[in-house]
C-alpha cells in the first residue's frame, strides 16, 4: 500500500479530500458519510421500510426522502466516499442524491467513491450478481466502487432479509463462501465493481479467502467494528501485513444504532480521556476518535443525519494527536463490541468466537 495520497504540499492528513490507496491501486477517502439508519432489526418485522413491512426495497417514501436530503447534504458539506448497503435500504434514496449532484453539475461519477454490500441472503454464487445488479438499479449506476461481502454469516435464500425456521430461529445456510468470492471477482472482471473486499471478517476467515486455490483478487479491505473500546490493535497489525485496508465502523460509538447494538455498554463518547484531549484542541470527543482512527491508518465511517455534526465529522484534518495521546486512547480499549450480533452467535461462521 503506497500510504497517504499527497493533496499539493500538504498530505491529504492534513486535508479534507484525504485518501488512502487500496492495493489494487484505486483510492477511497479515509472519511466515509455512512448511510444506515436503524429501521433494519432481525425479530421486528416492522422495524424495516425496505423490506420487512410489505413494501418493495427502497420504496418508502419519507424515509427514501430523508436519505436523500442527508446524502446531498453530506456532498455538499465535502464527503466524497459514502457507505452504503443492501440491508439498510437507502440505496434508492443515496442514489437520488448522486444524480442530482450530476444533473447541477458540481460533481461527476469519477469523484465519488460508493461502497456497498452483499446480504446474507445472497451467498449462493449464482445469486451474488442479480443482487449487485439490484442495487445497481436501486442507484441507477453503471458500477459500484466497492463491493463487500457483508458478512460471513449466510442465510437461506429469501425475499426477507431476515429468514426463519418454523421455530422462530434464523434460517441459516452454509454455501462455500470460497464460490461466493468467486462471484465477486466475475461481477470485478464485468465492470460492475472497481474493488471487492469483506466486512465482519474474522482472522481466520480472511485468510481462508487469501489462500483460496485460483485466487484472482484479494479482498482490498475488512470493514469491522473499530473504535478505542474496541482497537481491533492485532486485526490492524494482521491486514496492514496483508496490504488490506482496515474500514472502521462504530468509529463514534454507534449512539443512534438502537436496539442493533448493546444498550448497557458505556457511552464512548462520554470518556474523560476523550474529552480531556478534545478541549486541548478545542474539538469533541467524537472528532477525537475520528482522528485516532485516521492516524492509524484507517477508514472512519461516520453516520449522521445532523448537519452540525456531519460538518463536524470531516473537521478532523486540522489537528493531530501526538504519540502520547495516541497511547493514551490505545489504553482505552476494552475489547467490547457494541456490536456483537449475538442473535446470529450459533451460526458455524460466526466471526466473533475467535479473539480477532
Amino acid at each position: 500500500m503506497s500510504g497517504l495520497k499527497k493533496l499539493g504540499k500538504e498530505t491529504n492528513l492534513q486535508n479534507q479530500g484525504a485518501s488512502i490507496q487500496l492495493h489494487d491501486g484505486r483510492w477511497m477517502p479515509v472519511v466515509a458519510f455512512g448511510t444506515f439508519y436503524p429501521f433494519t432489526f432481525p425479530g421486528d418485522s416492522q422495524a424495516n421500510p425496505g423490506h420487512c413491512a410489505g413494501t418493495k426495497h427502497g420504496t418508502e417514501k419519507s424515509f427514501i426522502d430523508d436519505v436523500r436530503v442527508a446524502t446531498k447534504m453530506a456532498l455538499d458539506l465535502g464527503y466524497r466516499h459514502v457507505d452504503g448497503a443492501f440491508l439498510y435500504s437507502s440505496e434508492t434514496g443515496v442514489g437520488q442524491a448522486f444524480r442530482e449532484k450530476f444533473a447541477d453539475g458540481t460533481l461527476k461519477r469519477e469523484d465519488l467513491f460508493y461502497t456497498s454490500k452483499l446480504w446474507n441472503t445472497f451467498h449462493q454464487p449464482h445469486l451474488v450478481r442479480p443482487a449487485l445488479e439490484k442495487t445497481l438499479s436501486f442507484l441507477q449506476m453503471d458500477y459500484v466502487d466497492l463491493y463487500l461481502i457483508h458478512m460471513p454469516m449466510s442465510f437461506k435464500p429469501a425475499e426477507e432479509l431476515f429468514p426463519k425456521n418454523e421455530d422462530g430461529t434464523c434460517a441459516f445456510d452454509q454455501p462455500d463462501l470460497l464460490q461466493t468470492w468467486q462471484a465477486l471477482e466475475e461481477c470485478r472482471d464485468a465492470g460492475l465493481v472497481k474493488s471487492i473486499g469483506v466486512s465482519n471478517f474474522n482472522r481466520r476467515q480472511l485468510e481462508m479467502i487469501l489462500n483460496k486455490p485460483g485466487l484472482k483478487y484479494k479482498p482490498v479491505c475488512n470493514q469491522i467494528e473499530c473504535h478505542p473500546y474496541l482497537n481491533q490493535k492485532q486485526m490492524l497489525e494482521f491486514c496492514k501485513s496483508k496490504d488490506i485496508v482496515v474500514v472502521a465502523y462504530g468509529v463514534l460509538g454507534s449512539p443512534g444504532a438502537g436496539k442493533w447494538v448493546d444498550q448497557s455498554c458505556p457511552i464512548l463518547l462520554e470518556d474523560p480521556v476523550l474529552i480531556s484531549i478534545g478541549q486541548k484542541y478545542s474539538k469533541s470527543p467524537a472528532q477525537v476518535s475520528m482522528r485516532y482512527m485516521i492516524q492509524r491508518g484507517c477508514v472512519a465511517i461516520a453516520k449522521s443525519f445532523n448537519p452540525d455534526r456531519m460538518k463536524q465529522n470531516l473537521e478532523v484534518f486540522d489537528f493531530q494527536l501526538s504519540q502520547e495521546e495516541m497511547a493514551a486512547i490505545d489504553g482505552l480499549n476494552k475489547n467490547m463490541r457494541y456490536w456483537s450480533f449475538s442473535e446470529w452467535e450459533k451460526h458455524p461462521q460466526y466471526p466473533f468466537h475467535s479473539q480477532y
